[in-house]
């Protein structure tokens, strides 16, 4: 995808617009994209054919332009995010916790909507290569800072990216049950465990175990959501 293709598509021209485009990423993350045709969508947001026309010249094209504008908008969140961590590993605890909580809002529909569809997909696989490209500069950097241990830095990295990969294709989601959210949750812990130079776990005592309680705590209520739904048949 051309950035200067999407840069034009996903930028509006009025106020107007752009709250709109909030409004259409709310709803697909909320519910998925696929299945709504632009008479859903405008009857659903109380606007015109030729209002949503104005963000994008068909569905399918508002669907790239609002999945663009999501990871766009995700991406600059995080990386605020990780400019007020001191370390390394801060950073790496910090953006994993972003990518967690941003892919969170994301509902399992919009998830699997985004895989299906080819050029959604793309702009997934774009944004997981610039995720691990980020975590393979941070370990580099706290190798070098002598924060982590050196001996296998560029082997984690490694690993860290076929992680990413395997997350983006829906292969751990698949393999697991784990939420694209849950897996970079529990990424955060499996670096630092591993890098980590004194040996101590994550969690012992510090911050960078709280995105592995995190996604104990999403398991929990996706666990006592389906309790709840169970019993209701009852």
């Amino acid at each position: 995808m051309p950035q200067n293709q999407t840069r034009r598509r996903t930028r509006p021209a009025t106020a107007r617009q752009q709250a709109l485009l909030a409004e259409v990423e709310e709803l697909f993350l909320a519910d998925g994209f696929l299945g709504y045709t632009l008479d859903d969508l405008a009857g659903r947001l109380r606007c015109s054919k030729s209002t949503l026309y104005a963000l994008a010249s068909s569905k399918e094209q508002l669907a790239v332009t609002v999945v663009t504008h999501f990871f766009r908008g995700a991406a600059e969140r995080i990386e605020a995010r990780v400019a007020g961590a001191p370390d390394a590993r801060a950073r790496i605890q910090e953006y994993l916790a972003g990518v967690a909580d941003e892919l969170g809002r994301a509902s399992e529909a919009f998830i699997a909507d985004v895989d299906t569809f080819e050029p959604t997909r793309a702009t997934y696989e774009f944004n997981s290569h610039a995720a691990a490209e980020r975590i393979r500069a941070f370990i580099a950097e706290g190798t070098a800072d002598g924060l982590f241990r050196d001996v296998h830095g560029p082997l984690v990295a490694e690993f860290a990216e076929l992680l990413i990969e395997q997350i983006q294709s829906g292969t751990v989601r698949a393999r697991t049950g784990y939420s694209d959210a849950d897996a970079f949750a529990a990424l955060s812990d499996l670096l630092l465990g591993g890098l980590q130079r004194d040996g101590r776990h994550p969690g012992d005592g510090d911050s960078a175990g709280s995105t592995g309680a995190a996604v104990r705590a999403r398991a929990a209520e996706r666990d006592g959501d389906t309790a709840t739904a169970a019993g209701g048949h009852g």
